[in-house]
């Protein structure tokens, strides 16, 4: 057995309960280029990327809005949705691509940044239960919604990283 000096203890302790703490966010941004988006079809149906990915994002977060912590920043680098011709030939493309950054104004080390991607086959653990896989086409609301709400959960489980 293990005999640990109590202020090794407490180190320990301490050190655990920090990487617990979940950080309070104070602003979230979705910024979008046009140039992001790489297709006809994204371009007809993410008109409002941006804003509803920003509110599923801060919907994730609500219990941790403050006046001062972190800002979360994300920008859409790409967007691209299948069509029926590349769905049936096996190519389907759909993917939503940004880079994440994650900054505090009152703590320059408590930073992090990265590239998030997130295909269909993530999004699909967020299809509707009575979802028909088979009827549904990338432009349908299904499709879309899961997409950003997969998106938007990923940020969320790596906002403490």
């Amino acid at each position: 057995m293990y005999k640990l000096s109590a202020p090794l203890l407490i180190s320990i302790l301490l050190a655990t309960g920090a990487q617990a703490k979940e950080d309070k966010i104070k602003d979230i941004k979705v910024e979008m280029d046009l140039a992001a988006i790489v297709n006809p079809l994204a371009a007809e149906r993410l008109g409002t990327l941006a804003t509803d990915l920003q509110g599923a994002i801060a919907a994730r977060l609500a219990d941790r809005v403050a006046e001062e912590g972190k800002v979360l920043t994300v920008d859409i680098s790409e967007a691209e949705l299948s069509n029926a011709f590349t769905d049936a030939a096996g190519l389907a493309e759909t993917k939503l691509v940004g880079l994440v950054h994650v900054t505090d104004e009152n703590d320059n080390s408590n930073f992090n940044s990265y590239q998030l991607t997130v295909t269909v086959d993530q999004a699909r653990a967020f299809f509707p239960a009575d979802t028909d896989e088979a009827s549904l086409t990338a432009s349908s609301d299904a499709y879309y919604t899961s997409l950003i709400t997969a998106f938007a959960d990923a940020v969320a489980v790596r906002i403490d990283e």
